[in-house]
């Protein structure tokens, strides 16, 4: 496996955070900011007058079909490292695995990775998944080459980089290698260890939805659940008005063309509303950013929280309207679109379809069509609101979402139930079997219903941190961190010393 560089990829993705997008990759987008904002302000920390090595940039050529040994096609893979607190050759390796994006140098110097490899004097790697960022097949995106991206590829990926990364660094072979990953990096992190335990003896999977499910219906049952949190400044009167301002927008959908103008202006769409499939679009765009504020509450980064999103839908609460929650939404929107940089929120369905239909490698694209693949062809994952109790529109319904796997990719709804199914199947779903993996979830994300939040063995361990969000527990410390945030990262600490002294004692015996 030959490392060499790739000159053809440098622009892209430099602008995608501020592209044009789907209103259903909001909450893409929303994290893609996140990371970028946490991992530049852990670089600029990491880089500072006492760093001792800057990290350092590389790339292996990968197999494009690793379960076809007469198929001679290959890509190139990036990878991240960070040494400078590596101590000996046979010190443990942490591996951070990339999801569903890119991965910059800051992926090795944030996160549990980068702050516990000073304790074990620990060799940190990223890896870029493939067929995302700048890990991307030169020939493109069209469904040909798609067929060899699924988390089973991704898998076969990190194995042969285990392998070839020992040798490339003279990593000893008693040493130790330790999976960390958050989201659905958090899912490859514990199948690696489910999948190769010869080959990674832990791993730390933080918030991993390792279940797949066509209809997700749960993300919004917590959603509501967190609005009514006060321990994150939710309340009843904030779910209320939730509720309130998107019966306020369905009211103004369905009044006169004037009155959809009107709402169109308000609440800054790039596009017409007189079509229905654009009004469902604008009511999931809206959902996301709700959505958004839960998933990442409290985050570096994040636009909006779920404290300033109730202050913001209970203003001038005196007034029993729907008007006053409705005010308050439509600022919320312009809070979060300016944060992304975002002139308008796209909410044309046909301008979506249109985008995730190319094929060639775009400069304004952060991987919606290869997730989306992901989805029609694996995970599933769509989020709706048709069950009782949703404080939101019903809108847009879980037929429109599975319709863009026909649209863009020809892919009926039977095969997407199926392949829901066979990926649980294949892994396992909650009850994955897999030993030394810690599970870590905050009960605050929408996320966590699909993890694993109760030890499932003695080996199995899980922790369930109370109002954290989506990965919270990988985020950088802040003085603000709550007291049971602290302790999670305390008992991660702990858990990882007590396998990598198990690790110690295999290394005296001569085996890992």
């Amino acid at each position: 496996m030959a490392i060499r560089p790739v000159p053809w990829l440098g622009p892209l993705l430099l602008v995608s955070l501020w592209a044009s997008s789907a209103p259903a990759s909001l909450l893409r987008r929303l994290g893609e900011h996140i990371l970028r904002f946490q991992e530049s302000s852990a670089l600029g920390l990491g880089l500072g007058p006492d760093s001792v090595t800057l990290p350092k940039e590389g790339w292996l050529e990968q197999p494009l079909d690793p379960f076809n040994a007469s198929d001679r096609r290959s890509f190139l893979q990036r990878y991240w490292v960070n040494d400078q607190h590596w101590t000996s050759q046979d010190g443990p390796v942490f591996l951070h695995l990339g999801g569903e994006g890119s991965l910059g140098p800051g992926s090795v110097m944030r996160g549990h990775p980068a702050n516990l490899a000073p304790i074990w004097g620990a060799l940190v790697i990223s890896l870029e998944h493939r067929f995302y960022g700048l890990s991307i097949p030169a020939e493109g995106l069209d469904m040909a080459q798609l067929r060899f991206l699924s988390s089973r590829h991704a898998l076969a990926d990190v194995a042969s980089a285990r392998l070839t990364l020992s040798r490339l660094f003279n990593v000893s072979s008693t040493s130790p290698w330790i999976c960390f990953g958050g989201s659905y990096a958090g899912s490859l992190a514990a199948w690696a260890r489910l999948k190769f335990p010869h080959l990674f003896f832990a791993s730390i999977a933080s918030s991993a939805p390792v279940r797949a499910i066509l209809d997700f219906s749960k993300y919004n049952d917590v959603v509501s659940r967190s609005l009514k949190n006060t321990a994150i400044g939710g309340s009843l009167e904030c779910r209320a008005a939730a509720s309130a301002a998107f019966a306020e927008v369905e009211r103004r959908l369905h009044a006169s063309g004037a009155a959809r103008a009107a709402l169109r202006a308000d609440l800054g769409a790039c596009g017409s509303l007189e079509r229905a499939e654009d009004q469902a679009e604008l009511l999931g765009a809206l959902q996301a950013l709700v959505g958004g504020a839960v998933q990442y509450d409290g985050q570096a980064g994040a636009p909006l929280s779920v404290r300033p999103l109730c202050r913001l839908l209970l203003e001038n609460r005196g007034n029993c309207s729907g008007s006053a929650p409705y005010r308050g939404l439509r600022r919320a929107v312009q809070v979060v679109t300016h944060s992304l940089g975002q002139k308008c929120l796209s909410i044309s369905r046909a301008e979506t379809v249109a985008q995730l239909r190319v094929t060639e490698l775009q400069v304004s694209s952060v991987g919606d069509r290869q997730w989306l693949y992901q989805t029609c062809t694996e995970f599933g994952y769509y989020v709706t609101c048709e069950a009782p109790g949703c404080p939101f529109s019903q809108l847009p319904a879980l037929p429109s979402q599975l319709e863009l796997c026909e649209q863009v990719f020809g892919l009926s709804t039977s095969s997407v139930a199926r392949a829901v199914a066979q990926t649980n199947a294949y892994y396992g779903g909650q009850a994955p079997g897999a030993t030394q993996v810690l599970f870590v979830n905050g009960d605050a994300d929408p996320w966590h219903v699909l993890s694993v939040t109760q030890p499932l063995g003695p080996s199995e361990p899980a922790l369930l941190i109370p109002s954290a969000s989506h990965c919270l527990d990988m985020a950088p410390e802040r003085p603000s961190d709550s007291a049971s945030l602290r302790l999670a990262r305390q008992k991660i600490s702990q858990q990882l010393q007590t396998w990598l002294g198990l690790a110690k004692e295999s290394q005296g015996r001569g085996a890992v």
